[in-house]
């Protein structure tokens, strides 16, 4: 599945993803005007839907947005205040993380709202990552009435993915054609 999902994004235009990522930062910032407090999301890299458009923004919406710094040895995420996307660096696993001062991985019981990376995810909202739990390890920190939303391609929403129990599931799926699509959680 992931390799199949991989591959798609890979032959999608730049044209169409960057239409695309238009359209998820218009979705993303109608969605976080009904939310109080932090949002935490994620510097889109290489196929990833969106682009840092989204959370330039979200800020300038005046939402405190927050991005994930992965950590070294395991555990949970930390996260960092997104200012601009200058104050970013690439890390040794590909991706771009902010500079700012960290502010610990319990910081994400403060979100009101939660986007996150996601390869697919299903009308159930059961995610899927790209596997190395990075997510997993970090969901459990957030407040139990977090709205979690998974940013995906239409296509990417599917009717059934598999589940492992230490899934938590989204409670909806960001789209850049349908929107926002609230899911049918198992929780």
């Amino acid at each position: 599945m992931r390799t199949r999902v991989l591959a798609a994004r890979r032959a999608l235009p730049a044209q169409i993803h960057a239409e695309r990522a238009e359209a998820l930062a218009e979705h993303a910032v109608a969605l976080a005007a009904g939310v109080d407090g932090p949002v935490c999301a994620y510097l889109p890299f290489g196929t990833e839907p969106g682009s840092p458009v989204l959370l330039e923004r979200l800020a300038a919406a005046g939402h405190e947005v927050l991005l994930p710094v992965v950590p070294a040895g395991g555990g949970p995420m930390d996260w960092a205040r997104f200012a601009t996307t200058t104050d970013t660096a690439a890390t040794a696993i590909g991706i771009r993380e902010p500079t700012g001062q960290r502010l610990g991985p319990d910081t994400i019981a403060r979100a009101a709202l939660v986007l996150l990376p996601a390869l697919a995810v299903d009308r159930a909202g059961t995610r899927l990552g790209r596997g190395r739990g990075h997510y997993d390890r970090s969901l459990p920190l957030a407040a139990p009435d977090t709205l979690l939303v998974a940013v995906v391609n239409d296509d990417e929403l599917l009717a059934e993915l598999p589940a492992e129990p230490h899934d938590r599931p989204v409670g909806a799926a960001l789209l850049p054609e349908c929107g926002v699509v609230r899911l049918r959680n198992r929780s």
